[in-house]
């Protein structure tokens, strides 16, 4: 499939359309974080939405335009958590039913978040994919509009809102870090980044234990690997789907890994500068940063803090210096 990119004018469209829902994220430049990374640093706190992540903004675009009689039957998807917070938080919105198919060891946070936000809960498989598999079975059987984590240029644009208005405050930047699980958070910044000014370079970032992206993106090819092994669930995909692979070569710029001990380093880094709490994939950015910290001196440096999500006992590993 010919996969079109969102455009500016999609993004704007859509900034109209989660406005009566959803207000901006605060952007934060805290001194102590750009003395340790020595440069601008420019946080975008979307771990401070409605549902703890940057992902209900297409939630919200996405179901607003569905028309009554998909409204009706309902939706699906499949999600580690904030997609499927995301999806949730827009049914209860417009009054639609919504299922959300989850691993069987998902973050119990996410799971209850989700289950708040009225939507039914099926735990199944044991990881993000196996989930996966199983939502879109029972889209298919009951014709019901399954939500696709990324493959969904209406939720790209309702992404991509973060990014515009983190341009919006900060014109001047050089580069922005964007975590990639499934890759919406990317497109989207790289959408926005492209049309506004081409000259900034949008690094993507994913774990070391769930390289997928990063190795079909390098390769040119799709990778699917066997398993992950990551404590960032919102990080944790075995396979690369069909919009970010056909998309990402021409609106990323780099990819680039990160491992847990570096995600753990730059929680509590985030923490102790900008008393931001985020989860493994919320913190990746920050964790690049911290890699490149020599590239990026007297830089001005976007990073999108994409979610907050992050459970009281890993908090309580993290800050005591524990394994996850």
């Amino acid at each position: 499939m010919n996969w079109p990119a969102p455009t500016l004018a999609d993004v704007f469209k859509a900034r109209r359309a989660i406005a009566p829902y959803l207000q901006r994220t605060p952007v934060l430049e805290p001194a102590g974080l750009a003395s340790t990374l020595g440069c601008r640093a420019v946080l975008k706190c979307e771990n401070l939405n409605p549902t703890g992540a940057f992902k209900v903004r297409g939630g919200v675009n996405l179901v607003a335009s569905l028309d009554p009689e998909a409204r009706a039957r309902g939706v699906v998807a499949a999600s580690t958590g904030n997609h499927g917070q995301s999806v949730a938080y827009a049914a209860r919105l417009f009054a639609t039913r919504a299922m959300i198919y989850m691993p069987e060891a998902a973050n119990p946070l996410k799971v209850a978040a989700t289950l708040a936000l009225g939507a039914e809960v099926i735990q199944t498989g044991h990881d993000f994919d196996a989930a996966r598999l199983a939502a879109e079975d029972y889209a298919a059987r009951h014709q019901v509009r399954y939500i696709h984590s990324s493959n969904e240029p209406m939720l790209v644009a309702g992404v991509a809102t973060a990014a515009l208005e983190l341009l919006e405050a900060v014109p001047e930047l050089d580069v922005i870090f964007v975590p990639i699980g499934a890759g919406s958070g990317a497109l989207a910044a790289g959408v926005v980044a492209r049309a506004v000014n081409p000259a900034i370079r949008v690094i993507g970032v994913q774990a070391e234990g769930a390289p997928a992206v990063y190795r079909s993106w390098r390769e040119g090819r799709r990778v699917v690997t066997e398993r992950v092994a990551t404590f960032a669930e919102g990080l944790a995909t075995r396979e690369p789907f069909d919009m970010p692979l056909a998309l990402l070569p021409r609106l990323v710029d780099e990819i680039m890994l990160v491992d847990d001990n570096q995600l753990v380093d730059a929680i509590r880094l985030i923490l102790e500068t900008a008393r931001q709490l985020v989860e493994g994939a919320g913190a990746a950015p920050v964790a690049a940063a911290l890699a490149r910290r020599d590239e990026l001196a007297g830089k001005s440096v976007g990073l999108i803090l994409s979610g907050g999500n992050i459970t009281v006992d890993q908090l309580r590993r993290i800050l005591n210096h524990e394994r996850l």
